[in-house]
């Protein structure tokens, strides 16, 4: 795309960053200086009822600011990217078609990546040609799968351990399903995103600093009622932890509390080294993200200038 056709398109910001750097605080504060409406990009805030182990804006910001794409769901239904591509993409249209900019904030790297970039075209999963890879797997071993997986996608088989039957699987289904490699397929990758993106990954340029502020924020919200909240979800009988809601950080670690797993202390313990994780896996996508402008979260000042400058240029 030449630079002309890119200043044709209308505009979009990304405010991207790991758990707790401040980027909801970033996102409410433009809205002061630039004509933008925000779109929440976090696979765990679309949840109803899960506030406070998610840091969702309370409804007092969520009145000052309303995100759309919170609240959308029961955390007994399931939602993927594409889910969130399809209904980001409406949003966007529809903030666009009042001559607001789309502003998404939030740190599912995934989604991000989805509306970005598209999806690759894999076939849905095939119940039988699974159960067909599980019996040969039964019968000579994972070893042997994954030798004819090297045999037909090398690069694939090279990413993929022996020992991690789950995508060994699935690379195995996608070929017999499709007669193409999950190599190829990735490769194609959907619509691109039809808007000139500004994209800002926001974060503390101390690792300590984030570290400490993800302690600080688990203990507050028990302090604020994270407990009783999960017990509420917990008591409903119809979640468990296989599902994308209960794995959320936190929750998953207050399940394994509330079966008698682990004790108070240990549930604490867990759920923060579970949000750090989090937040370095957040960082790792980022380091490798293209065409991102990194901002300090502790000049929240400075931040919110450099995006109004970029934006209003």
């Amino acid at each position: 795309m030449t630079d002309s056709e890119n200043k044709a398109l209308p505009p979009a910001i990304f405010i991207m960053g790991p758990t707790a750097s401040g980027k909801t605080a970033l996102a409410m504060a433009l809205r002061q200086h630039l004509p933008v409406e925000l779109i929440s990009v976090d696979s765990a805030l679309i949840y109803r009822g899960m506030d406070i182990g998610t840091a969702k804006p309370s409804p007092e910001e969520l009145a000052q600011a309303p995100h759309r794409l919170i609240d959308i769901l029961d955390p007994a239904q399931s939602y993927s990217a594409a889910d969130f591509r399809a209904d980001a993409l409406r949003e966007m249209a529809e903030i666009t078609s009042r001559q607001k900019i789309p502003l998404l904030v939030g740190g599912t790297m995934l989604y991000f990546k989805a509306l970005l970039e598209g999806l690759s075209p894999l076939p849905a999963a095939d119940a039988k040609v699974r159960e067909r890879i599980e019996a040969q797997a039964a019968e000579q071993g994972w070893e042997a799968l994954h030798q004819k997986l090297s045999e037909v996608d090398p690069v694939a088989a090279m990413r993929i351990h022996p020992n991690d039957p789950q995508r060994l699987s699935r690379a195995l289904e996608v070929f017999y399903i499709s007669g193409k490699t999950l190599t190829e397929l990735v490769k194609v990758s959907g619509e691109a995103l039809p808007y000139r993106v500004h994209q800002f990954a926001i974060a503390p340029t101390s690792r300590e600093l984030l570290h400490d502020r993800i302690e600080m924020r688990f203990r507050q919200m028990i302090a604020n009622g994270f407990e009783a909240e999960a017990k509420a979800l917990f008591t409903r009988g119809d979640l468990h932890t296989d599902m994308p809601s209960i794995r959320c950080v936190g929750y998953r670690q207050m399940w394994s509390y509330f079966s008698g797993e682990i004790g108070y202390d240990e549930m604490v313990y867990r759920g923060v080294c579970a949000t750090r994780q989090l937040a370095k896996r957040q960082m790792t996508w980022l380091r490798g993200w293209e065409g991102v402008e990194w901002l300090d979260s502790e000049k929240p000042n400075e931040a919110l200038n450099r995006v109004i400058q970029v934006v209003s240029a």
